[in-house]
């Protein structure tokens, strides 16, 4: 492969192949993986605990290496390279890491049986095994370092290829191949819930009439190397970037979410006016745009470019202010984006909005209503659908 590609042919291929086995996965219905989801999450876990029992067995007596116990601790005690803003910026990349989770759990979380069911297993499992990756993770790390020369290696797959340059012996190749499989199996159950569903819900959102879920999950996997995904994963500083880049453009996103629906909606939806694209839905706005949530994203979004623009290329230098912008950029993003939407509510108010949620019953009874209405067999949906077309037709025509 050329060098500028930033792969070897043998990832690339690897690449190559990993795409390939996750398109049959794409085809099954999202409700449904939920087998696989277990199958792929237990034997993570194992993987992962096995890897750390192996690192911490055959360290030696050498100890850790300097991930844990620096040689130089020496920290500037201002701006942002010092301690405390460095610990700012690895709370903000972990956040990062979920920020694309955190904006489409609906897109799985939909499916639970009542609406409060995905909340505890959110809220047990994300700290429990955030918590429990990242202290494996440097364990790992600090365990393996000295008997790579003190070189720190972040990545599992880099750590196996190295481990194969010091010891090709057929039970090394064995363990490898295994170590291979898990986490095949584990990037496949991020891949096809956090990549091909979640752009392709987004969109079958956006052009319902020609794509459905399963259409537009190809479509983003076919779609998914004009990126070039391996470059994002080279180093772990490359690493770091990419996911507080999440957070400066994702955030936004989910602080005006959370902003439409508790505040300006008051957890109250009319269901059926999502689905009409037309000046008949109380969410058609201003020509069927909403401009509040646009001026808000961005508002939210452009403060924190400079610093990712200097976090991304190193020859490009910015204001301490600037990159400490970027180092609080999801805690940033979520609550100016969230209160700026609520004014611009309260200043450019939407009439049809304001009516339904002033005049509506509870969100509970609301929800109600709407569970009954549509938590019915396919064939009755698309009778409901038809007697409603024929209601709106009939209404049309004698006005």
């Amino acid at each position: 492969m050329p060098a500028d590609i930033g792969a070897t042919s043998a990832q690339f291929i690897s690449y190559v192949v990993f795409c390939i086995l996750s398109l049959p996965f794409i085809w099954i219905p999202p409700h449904r993986l939920q087998k696989f989801f277990y199958f792929a999450s237990g034997v993570t876990i194992i993987f992962f605990l096995t890897l750390l029992i192996w690192a911490l067995v055959t360290m030696g007596s050498g100890g850790f290496g300097t991930t844990l116990s620096p040689e130089s601790a020496t920290l500037p005690t201002g701006g942002p390279k010092s301690i405390g803003w460095l610990i700012t910026l690895g709370i903000i990349s972990t956040m990062g890491s979920i920020a694309a989770g955190i904006l489409n759990q609906n897109d799985l979380a939909r499916f639970a049986k009542q609406p409060g069911s995905a909340i505890w297993g959110q809220a047990v499992a994300f700290p429990l095994y955030s918590i429990f990756s990242s202290v494996l993770g440097i364990l790992v790390v600090a365990a393996t370092q000295k008997r790579f020369q003190g070189e720190a290696i972040w990545n599992p797959p880099t750590l196996f290829v190295r481990l194969l340059e010091m010891d090709d012996s057929a039970g090394t190749r064995t363990a490898i191949f295994f170590a291979g499989l898990a986490l095949c199996a584990s990037q496949l159950g991020i891949n096809i819930t956090s990549n091909a569903l979640a752009g392709g819900i987004d969109l079958a959102s956006v052009f319902p009439r020609y794509i459905n879920i399963r259409r537009g999950a190809y479509i983003t996997a076919i779609l998914s190397p004009v990126v070039n995904p391996w470059r994002l994963v080279n180093t772990a500083t490359t690493f770091l970037s990419v996911l507080s880049g999440y957070s400066i453009f994702l955030a936004p996103m989910s602080g005006l979410m959370t902003a439409s629906y508790l505040v300006v909606n008051k957890q109250k939806l009319k269901i059926d006016d999502l689905y009409r694209g037309n000046s008949e839905s109380i969410y058609w706005y201003t020509w069927g745009i909403n401009f509040r949530a646009p001026v808000a994203w961005i508002v939210g979004v452009a403060p924190c470019l400079p610093g990712f623009v200097a976090a991304v290329d190193k020859s490009v230098s910015v204001t301490n202010g600037a990159a400490e912008m970027y180092y609080i950029n999801y805690l940033y993003g979520f609550l100016s984006s969230a209160t700026l939407y609520i004014l611009l509510h309260w200043i450019f108010p939407a009439p049809a909005v304001e009516a339904f949620v002033r005049e509506a019953p509870s969100s509970r009874e609301i929800q109600r209503y709407y569970c009954d209405r549509w938590d019915i067999p396919l064939a009755e949906t698309l009778q409901t659908l038809k007697e409603d077309f024929k209601v709106k037709s009939s209404k049309k025509r004698y006005q």
